[in-house]
């Protein structure tokens, strides 16, 4: 259910702001989508795993925690980030 290092490694390149960046919004809420969209799939087959339903619920509010950190720092980093991403419509 987790996700690859490689893919992980992948993102980090992909949204980092700088060299050797890891620990920025950006990249912070771009790990917990690719892991949100892959607990999302596996709930399409496995409708009771109330257990694994709570930890997505709490990547949830943790990646809307630092959104709104990003869209209260800099509002063309948030806009950006999100559209990019391709979780809000």
């Amino acid at each position: 259910m987790s996700i690859t290092p490689e893919l992980k490694a992948q993102l980090i390149k992909d949204y980092a702001t700088k060299e050797g960046d890891t620990g920025s919004p950006e990249v912070q809420v771009a790990i917990l989508t690719s892991r949100i969209k892959t607990l999302t799939e596996h709930f399409k087959t496995n409708k009771k795993d109330n257990h694994s339903r709570r930890g997505l619920l709490k990547m949830v509010a943790l990646r809307r925690k630092l959104l709104d950190y990003t869209k209260g720092k800099d509002e063309a980093r948030y806009q950006d980030l999100i559209k990019r991403l391709g979780i809000r419509r």
